[in-house]
């Protein structure tokens, strides 16, 4: 079970890219897909997630600007980056959580991917 991010790279402010996460191997009861980043020196953060319903949740700071999607044939998700800003430079991860069933309960499993570098320059 693996996720391979993919489309990073350098931008110019207000430019824009597109990230995609392939995940291979299986990923039954599949609970969130998500992105997240972690910049220099900070901690990594969500930037937007799919939950199991199909709702889509946006960190405030890309509400409007990115717009996350999902291809469940390829068992791809995409993350559409526009009108980028520097405070946007990142290491963009894919994240997947998937319920493990147990005879004796459960548990939360939390895949990522290797992660893509996104630099945006004013």
């Amino acid at each position: 079970v693996q996720l391979q991010a993919s489309g990073g790279g350098s931008v110019q402010a207000g430019g824009s890219l597109r990230l995609s996460c392939a995940a291979s191997g299986s990923f039954p009861s599949i609970k969130s897909m998500g992105w997240y980043r972690q910049a220099p020196g900070k901690q990594r953060e969500l930037v937007a997630v799919i939950i199991s319903d199909g709702n889509i949740n946006y960190a405030d700071s890309v509400k409007g600007r990115f717009t996350m999607s999902r291809d469940n044939a390829k068992n791809s998700v995409y993350l559409q980056m526009n009108s980028l800003k520097p405070g946007d430079t990142a290491v963009y991860y894919c994240n997947v959580q998937r319920t493990i069933y147990y005879p004796a309960g459960e548990r939360l499993a939390t895949y990522w991917g290797q992660g893509t570098l996104v630099t945006v320059s004013s």
